[in-house]
């Protein structure tokens, strides 16, 4: 018998729920997870003109309630049942990071391709099981890192390429928001729960690391320090982090970042090279900039294919519950998501399609939390850490 899934679990008893509410595409696909699931990935599919079949939820109302709401035909309390649709190809899994491994195998050992959120998972060895699993199977396997098809990342990602900086010596990354500075502020649950594998580091932060590493190179070493500037009572994870961090291609940088950081919001990205520097301000900036060692400076073109359409924010509001939820209200990660959806059928579909930016896979999902873990680690020892090397 298949393992039963985790954050999208068994009612009472052991017993489970699929409920119907009806139609068929040739790829359809079922969304685990009635949170972000709901408010990206199941529009980011649809996008992509494939079909969602299924939600699955622990919470069997609310999995049938937002079903019901969103028209999607099947509402159920674990992923198995949901699988016995032999129309679901592709299983995309957002839950909170302690029960992917669990879904991740379960989804692969039935044959079905897989997107799975970041963080990836709760520790590296976990991570390696995941890709091991997925090799092995032959599935198409992508990890939800949407925003490296933003216009700017991949902006970024292309003038580094070039040289127009020369070599990348020096960054800073710093991005400052207050949407947990309120002391009313809520985030679900397990995002305030180490041990479920809450936290700003691993929700951002594993974004950060994947954007070093595709932009700037591989990381070396670290040294961090997590924080909880909101000050929540019983909060045993993260709101806020900083950290220095070696590159193995010589470059120096250092991450300032927080979600619970009172006042206005507050971005900044700036690379250094020995030829020049690039940079991007401002929360919303989607202008990039270079100067040369001679302070000539000129805004980077944005080329067509880069171009995407305006956020779309979600249309039901009621379901934005808590801080955390708000923060997607806005629908900023849906256009960059659907690209992620559209290159990730285009290879189940065996097309060809630009490979800029590269498409995640679990791979990368396994080289980022070997960077996660370094940060941990390096945080409660205060130490410089290295970063595990991978084959």
């Amino acid at each position: 018998m298949l393992p039963r899934i985790g954050d999208a679990g068994s009612l009472p008893g052991g017993s489970t729920i699929c409920a119907m509410n009806a139609k068929s595409s040739a790829l359809g696909a079922v969304v685990v997870g009635t949170g972000f699931g709901v408010f990206t990935h199941l529009r980011a599919l649809r996008n992509a003109g494939i079909e969602v079949r299924a939600l699955v939820g622990r919470d069997a109302a609310k999995t049938q309630a937002r079903a019901r709401l969103l028209e999607v035909p099947r509402a159920c309390t674990s992923l198995r049942d949901a699988l016995t649709d032999p129309a679901i190809h592709i299983v995309t899994i957002a839950t909170p990071p302690a029960t992917h491994a669990g879904l991740v195998h379960e989804a692969v050992a039935a044959g079905r391709h897989v997107l799975c959120e970041k963080p990836f998972a709760m520790n590296l060895a976990e991570a390696q099981g995941m890709l091991a699993a997925a090799e092995r199977a032959g599935i198409v396997h992508v990890l939800g890192v949407e925003f490296r098809f933003a216009t700017v990342h991949e902006l970024m990602r292309r003038t580094i390429a070039s040289g127009a900086i020369g070599v990348p010596r020096q960054a800073l990354f710093a991005w400052l928001v207050p949407f947990l500075s309120h002391p009313a502020a809520q985030t679900p649950p397990w995002w305030e729960d180490e041990a479920q594998g809450g936290g700003f580091l691993g929700a951002w932060g594993s974004h950060l690391v994947d954007q070093v590493r595709v932009t700037l190179g591989e990381f070396v070493s670290v040294s961090a320090r997590l924080q909880t500037l909101s000050g929540k009572p019983g909060m045993s994870a993260d709101d806020s982090f900083t950290a220095q961090f070696r590159l193995a291609g010589g470059l120096e940088g250092v991450f300032v970042e927080s979600m619970a950081a009172p006042g206005d919001m507050f971005g900044i990205v700036r690379v250094s090279g020995s030829e020049g520097a690039m940079w991007v301000e401002g929360v919303q900036g989607e202008e990039l900039w270079v100067a040369d060692r001679q302070g000539n400076k000129q805004r980077v073109a944005v080329p067509p294919e880069l171009v995407l359409p305006p956020p779309v924010p979600f249309p039901h509001s009621e379901l934005m519950q808590t801080a955390y939820e708000q923060a997607h209200a806005f629908g900023t990660d849906l256009a960059p998501y659907t690209r992620l959806v559209e290159r990730m059928k285009a290879r189940i579909e065996g097309r060809e399609l630009p490979d800029s930016p590269p498409l995640a896979t679990f791979r990368d999902g396994v080289a980022g939390q070997a960077v996660i873990d370094a940060m941990r680690l390096s945080a409660r020892e205060q130490v410089w850490v290295n970063v595990a090397k991978l084959g």
